[in-house]
């Protein structure tokens, strides 16, 4: 019972945030036509008010993001063309983070490094992976397990610190630079400012979701590897 418990606290601390953030950003995406002006117009007035009109606004299906290599703010078509609280106020976050990149802001440039080195390390850990098998049966070494723990941390364990090294930027984006925005500049209707704050929370918990899937996969690989 006790077991159940548990496991029922661990699923709730993993899963709940993602799913809050889904409900948020749902919740105010509603009424659809809420603003006059779409995610995609919104992102380009303040990049072009702030000095950054070479920077470019794009859409993806890859998930909402700022791209500091290719300089590109890029929205999922609900966000690119909605006209809704949710698309008006994730394009300032994503605006938020090319200020970032503009100020040479710490967080986000330890980030895009992380990114760039974590790729060769991502790609060490699943060659061990995949040749640990053969070694196993050519060889018969016992401490095949220890080679393939190896493989597994380098893989999942990249992504980990990337989702950690990321929770600074994401706050800073969307309280020192989204939100300061949205509201010095009156983009907000008059009772929205507080939804915003719960959708820019919502933004920047992506993150803590992420990061903390990433550590139930780690805790998953080490536990088929004690079998």
């Amino acid at each position: 019972m006790h077991l159940i418990i548990f496991g029922l606290i661990v699923l709730t601390i993993v899963f709940g945030p993602g799913i809050w953030v889904q409900r948020v950003l749902a919740k105010y995406s509603e009424p659809a036509d809420r603003y006059s002006g779409t995610g995609a117009q919104l992102a380009r007035h303040l990049l072009n008010k702030n000095g950054l009109e070479y920077v470019k606004v794009e859409q993806t299906k890859q998930g909402d993001h700022y791209d500091p290599n290719e300089k590109a703010v890029r929205l999922t078509p609900d966000k690119f063309d909605g006209r809704s609280l949710t698309a008006i106020t994730v394009a300032a976050h994503e605006v938020g983070h090319a200020l970032q990149d503009r100020d040479g802001f710490g967080p986000l440039k330890l980030r895009t490094r992380l990114v760039k080195g974590m790729r060769n390390v991502e790609r060490l850990g699943a060659g061990i992976l995949m040749v640990s098998p053969f070694v196993g049966a050519l060889t018969r070494i016992p401490s095949l397990g220890i080679l393939m723990f190896l493989g597994g941390m380098l893989t999942l364990g990249s992504s980990t610190v990337i989702h950690l090294v990321t929770l600074p930027t994401e706050f800073d984006a969307s309280f020192n630079r989204a939100l300061p925005i949205l509201e010095n500049n009156n983009i907000l209707k008059q009772t929205d400012a507080r939804h915003a704050r719960h959708i820019l929370k919502a933004a920047a918990y992506t993150y803590v979701s992420a990061s903390l899937m990433s550590l139930l996969n780690i805790a998953r690989w080490w536990a088929i590897l004690r079998r």
